[in-house]
């Protein structure tokens, strides 16, 4: 308990100093609420979209394209990785259509996507698979090559089948890396939904934060700003929570 103590403290005590200068600095510049809005502003604003009831339909709708793109992006990334690193001319192959595919900007992919998908939501789960499909590879490439020769030899010698191979060896070796790519993705998903939704959408986060732009609720937006950004830091302690009890043997 008492390791839990001082992160906390610090949290607490940043939370604190940011909402205190915030406020501090919207009384002394007497910005207008379409503007800068301050603290208590945001608080209400949040209040009033959570009771009618609108601000927890478009955030489910987020969620659930999060929750996909993660499923989906997380599945093809290891089948991938695992295909490139048992074979040296696939890898070969593909590494530089996989790095030159980094070089185009998800904003520049994801009209594409929404023309080819429409608008719905199998366009934004495509576009936050899309954005977590490297990060995840990559690590999952490395974690297969990490295996120990001497491991691998070992269980050659114990007449180890493929499939043996993979759950008793391949698969514990790769998951530290696994998590490490899940981290990465985890938050970056969310980034990948709010785009796909700014650029056409009809509900969740993304299109309630143009509405909100377009009538200048500046409020509503920095509310919404704000639960993204605690939704990416609860995916991201989510995986950090499940890689602790699944690679406790690390520990």
């Amino acid at each position: 308990m008492s390791r839990w103590r001082s992160p906390v403290a610090a949290y607490t005590a940043l939370v604190v100093i940011l909402l205190s200068s915030w406020y501090i600095f919207t009384a002394v510049g007497q910005y207008p609420d379409f503007i800068l809005p301050g603290p208590a502003l945001v608080w209400q604003r949040f209040q009033t979209a959570l009771m009618k009831g609108r601000l927890l339909f478009h955030f489910l709708v987020t969620l659930w394209e999060v929750a996909a793109g993660l499923c989906l992006g997380t599945f093809f990334a290891l089948i991938t990785g695992y295909l490139l690193s048992k074979s040296r001319r696939l890898e070969n192959f593909l590494s530089p259509v996989l790095v030159a595919s980094q070089a185009v900007p998800i904003v520049a992919v994801a009209p594409l996507l929404i023309i080819w998908f429409g608008p719905g939501l199998f366009s934004k789960i495509l576009v936050c698979s899309i954005i977590i499909y490297f990060p995840v590879l990559v690590n999952v490439v490395a974690g297969l090559k990490s295996v120990p020769t001497d491991l691998q030899n070992l269980m050659t010698s114990l007449n180890a089948n493929r499939k043996q191979k993979l759950v008793w060896l391949e698969i514990p070796a790769t998951l530290p890396y696994f998590f490490t790519g899940m981290k990465v993705g985890a938050t970056l998903s969310v980034t990948g939904a709010v785009v796909g939704e700014f650029l056409g959408a009809d509900k969740g986060l993304g299109f309630l934060i143009n509405v909100a732009r377009g009538q200048y609720d500046t409020a509503l937006v920095m509310a919404i700003i704000i639960i993204l950004v605690l939704f990416a830091l609860v995916l991201y302690y989510l995986v950090v929570l499940i890689e602790k009890i699944m690679v406790r043997w690390k520990e």
